[in-house]
This record gives C-alpha cells, structure tokens and sequence, in this order.
C-alpha cells in the first residue's frame, strides 16, 4: 500500500496538534541513543527544579536541558549542585544556573525566587522534587522528625509554589509536583513520608483548580521504589526498625508489589517532560504513578 500523507487543510491541523505554528517547517526529529526526541520544544522557557541535584530532579532537569530549556536547580548541597550543573553541562546542554540552600525554610525560598526573578525575569515551568521524610517505628520517630518531614518536602513546595504563581501565570506555565505512591498506599514503616504525600497530593489536586483559571497546568507524579540514594537510606532505616537486612527489605518490596524490575529517575522524567509538553496540554489536576504496577487498587 502506497504512504499515504495528510492533505493541506489535515496538515494544518497535524501542525497544531505537535505544537508547531501551522505552515511552519517543523521541528527536525533527532535520533540517538536514547532515543528520538524533538529538540527545540523547551527552548527559552525558563525550568526551575528543586531537589535538582541527585535522583530523580537530577534526571527531569537532565531531560529539560537536552529539550533546550535553561535550568535553575535548587537543593542545600553546593557541591552536589556543581556536580549535577557540569554533568549537565558536559553532555552537550547549556550549564544550568544553581542556586544552593535549604528550602525547609521561607528565606532560602525566597532567595531562590529571587535568582530566577534578577537573571531570568520567567518561570514557565516549575518542578517541586525536592524532599526527604524518614522511615522507621512509629513509636520512636519523635516530634521534630515529623515536623522535619513536612517541612521541606511540603511547606517548601507551597512556599516556593506561591512565589512564582504569578511568573507561572504569566507564562501559562507548567507545575509539576514530584510526589510518590506512598500517598495512596501508607505504610506503618513509613507513616511520616505517607503522610507528607498524602497532604501534597491534596495541594496538588486543588492548586489545578486555581490552575484552571489562570492557565496553568498543575499535575502529580507519584513515583513507586525508585533506584536512588534517597531510596538507599529508606531502606537502610526500615530495615534497622524491622531488625532485617536491607537486601531482605528490597526482596520484600520486590515481592509484595509484584513488579519485575524497580525504575530508574529517568522514567519518572520522561513523565515529567511529557507533563509540560504541548502534548499533554489538556491533562490537568492528574496523579499519575510511575511503579511498573506496583499500586493496587482503582484511582
């Protein structure tokens, strides 16, 4: 059967839904090892990223910078900030600006805010994938470990959420909130990082419905066990409050949930590219889980 192509009017049309300007040349595909992309479509927006440093807002900001987008990382480690920007910088992108401090608290957000507003004067899209919460028994996490908990991974996001709504406005921009399936399936071992996403996810939900009315797409992701760091140390705490191994902890998650293999930060950023493309345009208010399959139940 002969290739067939769309006619002049249906090519308009094709032009639209891609996301280029109808008429125009579109964009070249770019095929390599990773895969076939379309640079370009992120060139001159503006994409800030906490927790931009290790793990998974390492590899979202990796992806935006090969899409063309200037990035601000934001994490409390300079140094790990210096590495995560020359990683980025040496693989062919353009070195993102960083900006190091710690987001539990309302000054280093603003001082953030601050940054992108003097070098940048735009936000189009904002990625909320800073975090850490710790696991362990819950009758010996005391007090200061759960208001810890929220503050970064929570009050931090709010804070920095309501500081660059209006840039987000102004740019019909993008919110992406880095949450974690935790929210939907607690756990007695991990009851203040449950939590925490339990209330993000709320945040998240309602902030698209001011969303809606200003222009701004706002969804969730909830990673499942994801390979990182983070994860590591997670598992070394609920092995200590279980008396197990943490290879017996990872065992016992691989076995509980089912799935075959445990994602890797790169497969949470696909998502979160995705999210802020043209192509998802109409996906507003959404939680999506990234966890081979791992969450039961219907949502």
């Amino acid at each position: 059967m002969a290739p067939r192509f769309p006619t002049k009017e249906g090519a308009g049309r094709l032009d639209v839904e891609l996301g280029w300007s109808a008429g125009a040349a579109p964009p070249a595909l770019q095929i390599d090892a990773e895969g076939i992309s379309m640079p370009g479509e992120f060139a001159g927006k503006v994409v800030v990223v906490t927790g931009g440093s290790r793990g998974i807002g390492r590899a979202t900001a990796q992806l935006f910078a090969r899409e063309g987008a200037s990035l601000v990382l934001a994490a409390s480690s300079e140094a790990n900030l210096a590495t995560a920007a020359t990683a980025i910088a040496e693989s062919g992108a353009a070195k993102p600006m960083t900006c190091a401090g710690d987001l539990r608290t309302l000054e280093a957000c603003r001082a953030l805010h601050a940054t992108v507003s003097e070098h940048h004067g735009r936000c189009d899209i904002l990625v909320n994938s800073a975090g850490a919460t710790r696991a362990g028994s819950f009758l010996e996490l005391p007090d200061e470990t759960w208001t810890d908990g929220f503050a970064l991974k929570f009050f931090g996001a709010v804070r920095i959420t309501r500081l660059f709504w209006p840039m987000l406005k102004a740019a019909q921009g993008h919110v992406v909130n880095v949450i974690g399936g935790a929210a939907r399936t607690p756990e007695p071992e991990f009851l203040i990082g449950s939590s925490v996403n339990g209330a993000f996810a709320t945040f998240n939900k309602g902030l698209s419905q001011l969303g809606k009315r200003d222009g701004v797409n706002v969804n969730a992701i909830h990673p499942g066990t994801t390979e990182t760091d983070r994860t590591k140390v997670l598992w070394a705490q609920r092995a200590q409050a279980l008396g197990k191994t943490v290879e017996e902890i990872r065992e016992q998650i691989m076995s509980r949930s089912g799935v075959r293999s445990i994602s890797q930060p790169e497969d949470i950023a696909a998502l979160a590219v995705f999210l802020c493309s043209q192509r998802a345009r109409q996906i507003q208010g959404v939680a999506i889980a990234v966890d081979g399959g791992g969450t039961p139940g219907v949502y």
